[in-house]
């Protein structure tokens, strides 16, 4: 199965999945209470900054992660700059893109066989209720990282038809993204079914 993470010795990468994730959860709760004014999207471009760099993945992931929400930021500012005042467009995209990126250390920091072990145990109060932890682990951990994948899996599509010289087209674009979308799809069923889940 593909994965974001990026090894590395940082004190968050050691960090145990369960804590991190609660923290991470807290942290994009507040980003997306703030205000929406100039200053909270400042905020919330520091924290997102300071995040990266305390988490020692740098500047240069973080570019990474809004290039890869780029048409995020498009979207939402566009239709939010035609209903609503500037500033608070301008506070309300930045705080959707801080808590995207921010969640996204979650993933780039921890393995996913961490975040299954996490989320079970997490979820292990339940059992009374007749909920299977691990598959409900195993339906969030792919959950997790299926929009990613598949984001990455969009770029490895376009850069293929750059160097082959194609021209760009919905049409054109779509059925080969179908077609690496749908063998992902199916390792993913084939790991599944490896796992006994299937």
């Amino acid at each position: 199965m593909l994965t974001l993470y990026r090894p590395d010795t940082g004190w968050l990468h050691r960090a145990p999945a369960g804590p991190k994730a609660f923290v991470l959860l807290v942290i994009v709760l507040a980003v997306s209470l703030l205000p929406s004014t100039y200053l909270s999207a400042a905020i919330a471009a520091a924290v997102t900054i300071a995040a990266y760099l305390l988490s020692r993945l740098g500047l240069a992931e973080l570019g990474r992660q809004v290039v890869a929400v780029r048409w995020i930021i498009v979207v939402t500012f566009g239709f939010q700059v035609l209903f609503l005042p500037m500033e608070s467009a301008v506070a309300n995209t930045s705080r959707v893109v801080a808590a995207i990126v921010i969640a996204a250390l979650l993933v780039l920091t921890t393995r996913v066989a961490d975040l299954l072990d996490a989320f079970e145990r997490g979820l292990g109060v339940f059992c009374r209720f007749g909920l299977d932890p691990a598959r409900v682990a195993l339906v969030l951990a792919v959950a997790i990282t299926t929009v990613p994948v598949l984001t990455r899996l969009a770029v490895g599509v376009r850069e293929a038809q750059r160097a082959r010289g194609a021209r760009a087209g919905v049409r054109s674009f779509v059925i080969p993204f179908l077609v690496v979308s749908l063998k992902h799809a199916d390792e993913l069923g084939d790991a599944l079914t490896a796992r006994g889940v299937a």
